[in-house]
This record gives structure tokens, sequence and C-alpha cells, in this order.
């Protein structure tokens, strides 16, 4: 590994990471923030750039999974033969973040596109001597199947007795957790094209289509169950009894009262911020007027 132009090269050799050999981790869980942030910085990349790195940042749960809830650019240069990697800035943006929060630290790192290549082999390995068993994150944002898919990946070594001869990259499951509103902005960044971003109500309105929808296959689970055609699961029912314990008993007619109440809230809250831009906006152009004139 050798600088050049203030970069540190990892030169293709014998991939050698020295991740730890304990047991990989069982769960890869990301907050929606990390996702934003690395849409966000493959929008800004360079025009010569075909993908972007970053450095994730969390915690790791005592149950061995990975809870990464921050990222951070990493600037790089790629060829067919090396990898150049900004360590300087990496080191730098890791000090800073420690700063606002010390309870964040390295989890593994993450790339754009639709799978690992020989570069991320070289990648890797720099971030196995930061972090023992470091997360390597996909994040395809070229849609090759239509949506951005979300993959995590873990390092094991392949060797041949005491020679190891490469690095395999295994598979773990992701687990995705976000807020109702989050999810909203997280379908929004799925689809390849959108003609406009949903407001409140277009947001509020594709919530309680996909309540129905979740409440339609409750009930049809429910049925297949009692006429025998499903073999019961405890777990499911426990989730589904607990779903229908923490329900209001209210008689329907004040149920309903309660929600149209929220909503009229609600809308009477977009109409005075209505009213306030539109306020703002006629301040602003009078001013304008009174200064030229």
């Amino acid at each position: 590994m050798a600088a050049t132009n203030e970069h540190t090269v990892l030169q293709f050799i014998a991939p050698s990471s020295t991740a730890s050999t304990t047991t990989p981790v069982l769960t890869a869980r990301i907050h929606p923030l990390v996702i934003f942030n690395v849409c966000d910085c493959f929008v800004r990349r360079p025009d010569s750039a075909e993908r972007v790195i970053g450095t994730l940042l969390g915690s790791i749960l005592p149950d061995g999974t990975v809870d990464i809830r921050n990222s951070y650019a990493v600037p790089h240069n790629e060829s067919s033969d090396q990898v150049a990697v900004d360590i300087d800035y990496h080191h730098n943006m890791l000090a800073s973040h420690l700063k606002v929060n010390p309870k964040e630290v390295i989890v593994g790192w993450y790339s754009t596109g639709a799978g690992v290549n020989g570069g991320s082999a070289l990648i890797h390995d720099f971030f196995a001597r930061e972090v023992t068993n470091p997360i390597h994150l996909t994040v395809d944002t070229g849609f090759t199947n239509g949506e951005g898919t979300i993959k995590a990946y873990v390092s094991s070594n392949l060797s041949l007795g005491d020679r190891q001869l490469a690095a395999q990259f295994q598979e773990i499951p992701v687990d995705l957790r976000m807020v109702e509103a989050e999810r909203v902005g997280y379908d929004v960044l799925k689809a390849t094209a959108v003609d406009k971003l949903p407001n409140d109500m277009e947001g509020m309105e594709l919530t309680m289509e996909r309540l129905l929808t979740l409440i339609n296959d409750v009930y049809k689970y429910v049925d297949s169950v009692v006429e025998g055609q499903t073999s019961p699961d405890n777990n499911i029912g426990r989730f589904i009894a607990e779903a229908v314990a923490s329900l209001p008993k209210l008689p329907p007619q004040v149920f309903d009262n309660l929600v149209n109440d929220s909503l009229q809230d609600q809308l009477l809250l977009l109409y005075l911020s209505s009213i306030t831009r539109t306020q703002l906006s006629l301040a602003e152009k009078l001013n304008t007027a009174a200064q030229m004139l």
C-alpha cells in the first residue's frame, strides 16, 4: 500500500482480509437516514465516478445485530487494477462524528451498484483493519431490477491450509426499520421516476391503502387457518391478538368522530400554513416594489 497523489493506493496483490474469525453478524439493521445519505452522495458524485463509497457508523447489539444509523462518503478513485482511497479524509470525518456522538463507531462501509466487484475486496480489506468483521452495504442506485435493491454482506477468507486464497462475500439479512412518514419517502426513492413528491394528503392516502391491504391479508390468513387450508402459526396468532387488543374499545360512531376530528385538524393546519406562505410571499413582493420606487 503506497501513497500516490495524497491518496492511499491499494494494489491487487493477494487478497488478505484481516477480519476476525468470529461468527458473522446475524442481521444488518439499517435506518432510512443511511439510505437517503447514500442516494444523496450518489447524485452529487463527480461526473467521472461510476459509484460512490463511504463509511457506515452505528453500534453492535448484544445479539450480534449491527445497528447502522449514520454514514458519510469517502472520496476514492478506481481503475481496473487498483483503488485509491482518501484515508486522511476518512479519519478526519470520523473524528468529527465522534465528537458529536461518541457511541457511533465504524461498523462497515457502503457502495452503490448492483453487487460486489474486484475493487470491493480491496476496500473491504482496508475497513477490516479499521473494525473487526465489517459490514458491506450495497445500494443499487441504477435500478437494475426495477427498484433500488439493498443488500448487506460480510466477508470470510477462503484458504487452503495456512494459505489464504481469496475473500468471499456472504449475504446477510437486512432489516430496514422506518416509521410511516419515512416509508413514504423511501417508496418514492425506490421508484425509477416520479412526477412529483406526494403531499401530506397523498401520503395519508397511500398509508391508508397499505393498511387496508394488510388487513385484507390478515383476513385471508385467518380464514385459511380456520378452513384448514393453512397450518396455524402461534407467533402470527400472538401478533394478531396483540394488534387487536391494542385497538381502543370504542363504539364505531365515536371512533369515526375521533378520526374525522383529527383529519379536520390536519386540514386546518394545512390551510393556515398555506395562508402564511401566501402572506409572506406577498409581503416580500411589496417590499421589493417599495425599494424599486
